[in-house]
Formats: structure tokens, sequence, C-alpha cells
């Protein structure tokens, strides 16, 4: 049953797949009001329940506290709802990088009823405009050192409203400005528990972005489940790592996990991996949130001097953690390093390893809440020590916008996550390999299909095929086989300007790192490429 929507732009919930499509949602003990604002229950409801001097947020040179974050985010909102007229359900979009200003904006437009995407800096402009298209956006919120991107957009884009903040701590950018002048109260938009927030696009391994639809009820379950139960969040925590704001990962680790238990949340630009023990060395940080190949590059960097006497837990997820960097990490720091695995679909982590029940090569068991179960291909449970796909059901689940293709990741009621596991005897979940053809290159997720429409692109391109390969430090990189056109030479300059190419057409990090010539690619008789026949022999 679904609340009153508080939304006067039903885009989101008219857009929701048909409630049967939806997969079974376990809420037992997950019990809330019908009408929750999430922006609210993070700054305004916490100040409420007496952290209002509590540090909140790090960044920037400063530290601020929930009255000073309730009151920044409370501002905001007056502007994006006086000066920019979002109305309750209108969708909107922010671009940057992490930073304090970044998660006041989100709050406030949280609080204004609006529906947000948050996108990452590197996206170019081609990108931006698919997920204004997919998802009818209307404003979009942007760091003014990131705008150029964001304006080219806007040209493509009919009546996107467009206005940068300032995400460093002068506060001299247009909403900075106007923010000023309003006060630090705002009527946060009662809206439902189960109306839309957060749209968090995923791209799949077609390459075209598909929206998952997430509700206010969903932000506060994964923390008051997860964070609660695995990492037991306390006032004092105060959290680091290295993920996007955009990435759900990011969100709930560096975001919402903290500010829902009065924590503290260190958001700096510069968190790249070789200055994470920085990092946890000056803010005595004590839960740390990145991606295996982060850790391992941390650990490279780590010297004997390093001090993480601080670091209580050590989150991993994103790709799968290997035996060796979790040893490694046990040897030099003594403490757990926490797998678990997410999905966009399912906002955050769903299964995991636990303080006090943690071994390498392994994935754990389902967080409170939620159930798991190994599948074949008929949807039936296998034995123990069979490899098939991983079943997923829980409080959060799949909501594609529009539906689209939600029967091929929702299957009688249970969510297909895309990976494929195997469950030990003990009931331990088990990483074997993904299912579809996503390339994971630290921990991010990178359609072939979209790297090569962008290096089709190019002139010097007669016929490409992109592929993951294994790499030790990244996990996989990506790697184009490629037919030049007539007139082009297959040399390292041509591959040089076909990486450049790529970089500056979509995401940097997408490029392949790895360019391959051929004469020709494999083919079916019916002229499908054989992908797999380009993999390296094992």
């Amino acid at each position: 049953m679904m609340g009153a929507s508080a939304h006067e732009d039903s885009f989101t919930r008219d857009n929701l797949p048909p409630k049967e499509m939806w997969p079974d949602l376990l809420l037992a003990g997950f019990e809330y009001p019908e009408q929750m604002n999430a922006g609210w229950e993070l700054t305004d409801g916490m100040v409420a329940k007496g952290f209002g001097d509590n540090t909140a947020l790090i960044g920037n040179g400063r530290r601020r506290t929930y009255k000073e974050l309730t009151d920044w985010t409370n501002r905001l909102a007056h502007v994006l709802v006086e000066d920019l007229g979002v109305k309750p359900g209108n969708r909107v979009i922010i671009r940057s990088s992490n930073n304090p200003a970044m998660v006041a904006c989100w709050l406030a437009a949280t609080k204004a009823g609006a529906v947000v995407v948050n996108t990452m800096p590197m996206l170019r402009a081609v990108e931006l405009t698919k997920y204004v298209d997919t998802a009818q956006i209307s404003h979009a919120i942007c760091d003014t050192r990131l705008m150029e991107e964001m304006e080219a957009c806007a040209e493509a884009c009919d009546d996107l409203k467009v206005i940068g903040f300032d995400g460093t701590a002068n506060h001299n950018a247009e909403l900075d400005r106007l923010a000023l002048e309003k006060p630090v109260t705002f009527e946060a938009v009662p809206t439902a528990a189960d109306d839309v927030a957060l749209i968090g696009f995923t791209s799949g391994s077609t390459g075209e972005p598909k929206g998952t639809m997430h509700f206010h009820r969903d932000l506060m379950i994964i923390a008051d489940g997860y964070a609660k139960e695995v990492l037991d969040v306390q006032p004092e925590d105060v959290f680091v790592g290295s993920p996007p704001l955009a990435f759900t990962f990011g969100l709930g680790g560096l975001a919402i996990f903290p500010l829902r238990f009065g924590a503290a949340a260190t958001l700096l630009e510069q968190a790249t991996p070789p200055n994470m023990i920085e990092i946890i060395e000056k803010y005595k940080a004590t839960v740390c949130f990145t991606a295996p190949t982060a850790y391992r590059a941390m650990l490279a960097a780590m010297d004997e001097g390093a001090d993480l006497s601080s670091l209580r837990a050590a989150v991993s997820a994103g790709e799968t953690l290997p035996a060796p960097v979790y040893e490694e990490w046990r040897t030099k720091t003594g403490k757990p390093m926490l797998d678990g695995i997410g999905a966009t679909e399912l906002l955050h982590i769903f299964i995991s390893n636990r303080f006090d029940d943690h071994r390498p090569a392994c994935t754990g068991k389902p967080v409170t809440g939620y159930e798991a179960k190994v599948v074949g291909l008929d949807g039936n449970s296998l034995p123990r020590g069979e490899v098939g796909r991983l079943a997923v059901r829980g409080p959060t689940g799949c909501r594609y916008l529009r539906g689209e293709r939600q029967d091929e990741y929702v299957v009688d009621g249970w969510n297909i996550s895309g990976d494929a596991f195997w469950q030990d005897e003990d009931g331990y979940f088990h990483f074997a390999a993904r299912n579809d053809d996503m390339i994971i290159s630290s921990g991010y997720n990178i359609a072939g299909p979209e790297v090569e429409a962008a290096l089709l692109a190019h002139e010097a391109v007669a016929e490409c095929a992109v592929i993951g390969v294994p790499d030790e430090a990244r996990g996989a990189i990506v790697q184009a086989h490629v037919v030049t056109a007539v007139g082009f030479a297959a040399d390292d300059t041509t591959a040089k300007v076909l990486q450049d190419h790529v970089k500056a057409t979509i995401a940097p990090y997408k490029y392949p790192r790895s360019v391959v010539f051929t004469e020709a690619l494999p083919k079916t008789e019916t002229g499908k490429i054989q992908r797999f026949r380009l993999q390296p022999e094992i």
C-alpha cells in the first residue's frame, strides 16, 4: 500500500514498474511513518535528537555541526523553491566532486521534495544529456568548476534550469549568494515514505543508463539495517572514503550512514587511495569505505610508521576482494576488512562479513532483513558448492524507471543481481564471476558497448570490440581490439589518439588502457562479433 504522495509532479510515481513486477519487499523490522522526508531526518531530525553540536561534515578546511548543516540546507532549500521554482517531484541533477556542498545540495533538494540524481564530475555532456532525457530532469545544480559540460548539456536539453554553487569554502556562486538572504528554517515537504527520493543510474551491460528508483524510506533502511547491524555506527565515528557520492555505495557510506547516527563524514576531493592513509591519520578516521583496488594502493603506500590505530572498520565493495589483499591488510593493520556486495538496484550492501565473522575470499552472509540464494537458469535453488546466479530479496529492491528490463532483474519476486556466486556448506556466499558483459575496473562498472560506440565515432576505426582483461592492480582493464580504417596506421600514435578520443567523448575512466590492432575480428556466420574469442588464454 503506497502512502499519499506529496509530489506535485507525479513523473516518478507514474513511471514506477507495475506493482506485480516489483520484487518481494520484506519490510518487517523497518517500520516508518507514512509521511517522512529523508532530508529532514538527517538534519533537523538529528538536531531534535540532541546532536546539534556534533560534527556532521568535515571538509574544505572546516568542520560543520549538525545545527550548521541544518541551517545551511534550509537556506538552500528556500532558494530551490522560491528562486528556481522546484516543485515536489521535480527531478534535480547534481554535478560535483565529493565535498560538503554537494551533500548540502542533495539534502536541500530532498527536503524540497525533489527527486535527486547525483552524478560524477567525470561525466561528459553526452552522458549527462542521457540522464536528463531519461528522467525528464528540470533543474541542474552544478559546482561552478565543472560548469562547462553541464552548460553543453543544457544547450542540448530544452528548459533545463542550471544554477552554480561553490564547491570550495568561498560561497561566492549564485546559489550561495541567494542562500545568504534566506531564513535558516524551512518546512520540509511531507513526502510519503514511499515517494521516490533518489534515482541512481546504472549503465547495465548495454551502456544505456537505467534509472533505479529509491524511496525516502529506502535511504533510512540501508542505515537502520547494514550500518546499524554490521558497522554499529556510533556518534564518535569519523567516516572517510573514496567512492563518489554519485554511487549509492558512496552516498550511503559517506553521507547517509554517518548522518543517521550523529557521526562525522569527511568529504575530501583529494581522497585518492595514496592520500587515504594520511587522511585517516589526520582525522582519526574510524570507518573507511572504498574498493579493493584502492586498498591495494593504500597497502603499497603504507610505510612502517603509518598509524591507522583509529580505524576500526575497513569496508570493501564494488568488486571482488582478493584473499591476498584481505590477508595483507590484516597483517599490516591488525584490523578486519569487511567485504560485502551490494547493487545500485538494491541501493547498498545486502551480503557482508561481520567484525566477529569474517574470512578471506568470502562475501559473508545476508544483512538483517535480506534473504539470498544461488539459483540455476530455471530459478530453482542449486546445491551448496554449485555456481549459479545470486538471487536476493529484502526491504529494498529493484524498481527501474519506466520498468525497462524489470522482468530481467526481478524474477518470481527475487532480485537477480547479475553476479555468479556459490554457497558453502556453512551458508557463506562466495563470489565466482559476473553474469553479464560489464567490465569492473578499480570498482567502476564500464559497459563495453559504450566504449565501442565512442571508438567507432573516430574516423580511424573501421571496426572494434571491447573486452575486459584481468589486471593485477585494477581487477580488470578495458581492452579495445581495433581494425583501422584505410589510411590509418596501426601503431602507438594511433592508439594514443584513440585513447584520448574516448576520454574526451565519455567519462575518462572508461577509456581502453590497452589497444590491440588486428586485421579482422572473430565473427559468427551471421556477422556477430565473438568477443569471448578475444580473451587471453589463462
